[in-house]
């Protein structure tokens, strides 16, 4: 399922297909990112004056990529680190449109949250289901995606997941019984002496 993911707003763009090489993924992302390019504001004249709307903020070396000028940066792309996704042709369609590709590190696929909504979506779609063929399964991701949309699910960074995470972090449990300190418990560092007791005493 090709899929563009917007964290803030929860929004999901994606295509079922039935194999996803370059032929495929790449018109589809370029015409998926020129609606969302078409939709955006138009950048205010401070804009030039502030960090992340220059390739060189995010590890480009711009003289190195394209000889025209280099636009400003309107969109962050995240994407796996996949030989296809660093195809020349692409990625100088991306810059020309002032979108920077960031790429996950090798196996960490993860790190990107449309992989996650990937998850989501395929469990609701297929969860229970007995699909007889792929046209089957490709109109059951469609409509959980559209269901998906009509109520999306923003995701967001320090929310109280993570702050559960943090508290979870905060407590020290104690062995099996699933009890917990609100501070760590003291060690006793046994001296030989210690030790020599108890061992004489089993």
């Amino acid at each position: 399922m090709l899929t563009l993911f917007h964290p803030a707003s929860g929004q999901v763009d994606a295509c079922p297909v039935e194999r996803a090489t370059n032929a495929i993924l790449h018109p589809w992302l370029k015409t998926e990112l020129r609606a969302i390019l078409a939709d955006l504001p138009e950048l205010p004249p401070e804009a030039e004056a502030c960090w992340g709307r220059h390739f060189r903020d995010w590890g480009y070396v711009e003289e190195a990529q394209l000889p025209r000028e280099w636009p400003l940066v309107r969109l962050i792309l995240i994407w796996d680190n996949l030989a296809g996704h660093h195809t020349p042709d692409m990625v100088d369609w991306l810059i020309s449109q002032g979108i920077v590709p960031l790429y996950t590190p090798l196996g960490g696929s993860w790190l990107n949250l449309a992989e996650s909504v990937q998850r989501i979506l395929v469990r609701r779609a297929l969860s229970g289901q007995h699909p007889q063929n792929a046209a089957e399964i490709m109109d059951w991701l469609a409509a959980t995606v559209r269901g998906w949309n009509a109520d999306p699910t923003p995701f967001e960074w320090g929310g109280k997941r993570w702050q559960r995470r943090q508290r979870q972090r905060q407590r020290h449990k104690l062995g099996g019984s699933c009890g917990y300190t609100r501070r760590p418990i003291r060690r006793r560092w046994w001296t030989e002496e210690h030790k020599k007791r108890v061992c004489s005493s089993t």
